[in-house]
Formats: C-alpha cells, structure tokens, sequence
C-alpha cells in the first residue's frame, strides 16, 4: 500500500474545516455543546452537530450525557483522540507562522 494511503487515513477522519478546530478547544478539557458553538462562533449549530457525531463514530471524540434535568452533555477526547494534541498543536503553531509570512 503507498504511504499516502496512510495521510488520507488521517484527513478522512480529522480533515475539513471544522474538525481540528473543535479537537484545539477540547485538547483544553471537556466542554459542552454551548461552549464550542461560542468558541467556533462562524460554526452552524447543524454542522458542529454533525461533525461531532462523526468524530464521536471515530473514537476521538468521547460524548457523555449526565442524567440530571436538564439534561447535561459534555464532550471530551478520547485516549485516541488525545494523542492528537501534539499534531494539533504544531499546525496551531505552522497556521500562526504561515499568517505572518503572507502578511504584508
């Protein structure tokens, strides 16, 4: 199998617009619904639902739904999904270094 049949192993489970995102906020812990939509405000309510689930249906994404009224839902990484933060973090820093030298 060629080896970039390995990186789009990868793209098709975190690639998109939204996806690293959403990973950048919960590398900082568990957050609910809510609180990703307010960090990721240009995000619809429709699309984080749905790449949610599909991050959840990877195993990088861990729901967890509290049985109290109302009802409380939180989102965290999985031990999968943790072991992301690292490439997270470098194309934080590779998306920071890149803005600068496109700058005028």
């Amino acid at each position: 199998m060629p080896e970039y049949c390995t990186v789009e192993a990868a793209m098709e489970v975190v690639g998109g617009k939204w996806k690293m995102a959403i990973l950048k906020h919960l590398t900082d812990g568990p957050h609910r619904f809510g609180e990703l939509k307010r960090a990721l405000p240009s995000i619809t309510q429709r699309m984080l639902t749905r790449q949610l689930r599909e991050l959840e249906a990877d195993g990088i994404v861990l729901r967890t739904v509290y049985p109290q009224v109302p009802p409380k839902v939180e989102y965290s990484l999985t031990a999968i999904g943790t072991s992301l933060e690292d490439v997270v973090r470098r194309l934080e820093e590779w998306g920071a270094w890149y803005r600068e030298q496109r700058l005028p």
